[in-house]
């Protein structure tokens, strides 16, 4: 009680104080103030919560839905119990029917008693029923006119009631899946902002790259070393002696008969001293 007290007392408070400040524009003020409060709350909330909150609204209609379900069964069993009343109250008519034109006929013949299985009847008692049963005959016609009446009402009121279940069921379908559109696009939307979050090191990347392309090189040049010491190392010997061919005389004689005329007088047939030490 005290709490309420001051409560009331401090709202009371600021009332005269923005009146005082404000005049007559006090009120627009502070609702205006109001306004901008709730929604600077709202704008405050998660969006995961605003969604699950749908989804609590959407799972609410359940009992509604429930409850009409229940209300369409009641009425139609009343329906088909009316159904039923009708059908026996036709059922009765029919052979009240039959049972006064019999009497009609038995009346116009001009005989002057009528015999039952239980006893013998006079014209007049039979006039007299006939007149009676004709009456009952028609408020019997007239009431079953009106439960068709009625029949025909509620049946409509059923269907009206079976196509708004229908509807709630199909507008619950929908908001379901709207929600979980919802929920997927804020789900998109989180994953594309944690992305655009993310911030590379390009220094780091280009000192990567760098390196990289050093220990290519090096790699480069090792191998190229391990050619070169290949052509130096570990190649195969091969024999170095001179073949002798077999026309060797023949490629002498050649060789010497076309010097021959530029060749000096031997003395006596003797070769000078010099010729012979090349010989």
């Amino acid at each position: 009680m005290l709490l309420f007290k001051k409560v009331a007392i401090g709202v009371l408070g600021t009332v005269v104080l923005s009146t005082l400040v404000f005049g007559r524009d006090a009120i627009s003020y502070i609702k205006t103030a109001g306004s901008s409060a709730r929604d600077a709350i709202k704008a405050e909330v998660p969006i995961e919560f605003e969604i699950q909150r749908a989804r609590d609204m959407v799972a609410n209609l359940i009992p509604d839905i429930r409850k009409c379900m229940h209300v369409i069964a009641e009425e139609e069993v009343s329906v088909e119990q009316l159904n039923q009343e009708v059908a026996q109250a036709e059922a009765s008519l029919g052979k009240q029917k039959e049972e006064i034109l019999a009497l009609r006929r038995h009346v116009d013949s001009g005989k002057s008693m009528y015999v039952s299985k239980t006893r013998a009847y006079s014209a007049s008692e039979v006039k007299q029923d006939l007149a009676l049963r004709f009456e009952r005959f028609k408020t019997a016609e007239s009431t079953v006119a009106s439960k068709r009446q009625i029949l025909l009402a509620r049946e409509k009121s059923v269907a009206a009631a079976r196509e708004k279940l229908e509807g709630m069921i199909g507008s619950k379908r929908s908001l379901e899946v709207q929600i979980e559109n919802l929920d997927a696009r804020m789900k998109t939307i989180q994953a594309a902002q944690t992305a655009s979050n993310v911030q590379l090191d390009d220094s780091q990347l280009a000192r990567a790259k760098k390196l990289i392309g050093e220990l290519n090189k090096q790699l480069d040049v090792a191998q190229k070393m391990l050619d070169a010491d290949g052509k130096f190392a570990g190649l195969i010997q091969v024999d170095a002696t001179t073949a002798i061919p077999e026309d060797l005389s023949r490629q002498i004689d050649d060789y010497f008969s076309k010097d021959k005329d530029d060749a000096e007088p031997s003395v006596n047939g003797e070769i000078p001293v010099a010729d012979r030490g090349s010989r």
